[in-house]
């Protein structure tokens, strides 16, 4: 479905990525682990062209495109394929949680708004937040407005969904309902790409698991190789400071 050849992304001088190959396939999850600094959010950013690449190539479900040069159509039409879930929720506050979901279905997608109401409430329905549609951000907990945010993903009917540590703002108890939603979506075959500090839930849900450091994969592979029989001495060192008994 997707696949990226020699992404790379600098600031300044600083080079943040240094050619990343990536593949995912319909219905994978990927989780991207890494360090803080190490290019994950950057790497997320640039496949939904938050960031302009400067160098690199991306097939999406047989779209060729220059990720340095893609026209602004070609972007909408690629970003009309993804959806975002950012780590600090980005809701407008001025709006109610029914109109978070509607607001890119109307203005983004085109749906008159009758048909963006009715679409906004089965994914908020999904999220457990029928009872909170007329509720404002700031009448929300942490995890109900991530939840607005998952169902403002779930909406738009994308072919994958792009999450950057969607759980790294929440207090601890509320993380469990968010991964729960996650393990659900999952499931149900929805292809995902997970930048997370969660290791229980890639170990137990990815498919796939892609370890960046320095801006680039040290290793990948199935949960099962990865977090059992790891081949890169930086891989086992990361492991360590998260899992009670490393390789």
């Amino acid at each position: 479905m997707l696949t990226i050849r020699n992404l790379r992304k600098s600031y300044h001088r600083h080079e943040v990525l240094k050619g990343i190959d990536l593949t995912v396939r319909k219905g994978d999850v990927v989780a991207i682990l890494g360090p803080s600094g190490s290019g994950k959010t950057t790497l997320l950013k640039t496949v939904n062209f938050l960031e302009r690449a400067d160098e690199g190539k991306m097939n999406f479900d047989g779209i060729e495109v220059n990720l340095a040069k893609a026209s602004a159509s070609t972007i909408a039409r690629l970003r009309k394929k993804t959806a975002f879930v950012f780590q600090s929720y980005n809701l407008f506050n001025n709006k109610t949680a029914l109109e978070n979901v509607t607001e890119g279905l109307i203005y983004g997608r085109g749906m008159n708004p009758a048909e963006a109401s009715a679409v906004a409430l089965r994914a908020l329905e999904k999220v457990g937040l029928s009872d909170r549609l007329d509720y404002y951000p700031s009448r929300l907990s942490g995890g109900q407005q991530q939840r607005v945010g998952i169902a403002r993903a779930i909406a738009c009917d994308p072919d994958v969904i792009l999450f950057d540590e969607p759980t790294s703002a929440l207090d601890p108890e509320l993380v469990g309902e968010i991964l729960a939603i996650m393990r659900d979506l999952a499931r149900e075959g929805t292809t995902m790409v997970v930048v997370t500090h969660e290791m229980g839930f890639a170990r137990e849900v990815a498919s796939n698991v892609v370890f960046l450091d320095g801006g680039v994969i040290v290793e990948e592979g199935p949960p099962e190789l990865f977090f059992g029989a790891p081949k890169e001495e930086r891989t086992r060192q990361f492991l360590k400071r998260f899992l009670p008994v490393a390789p």
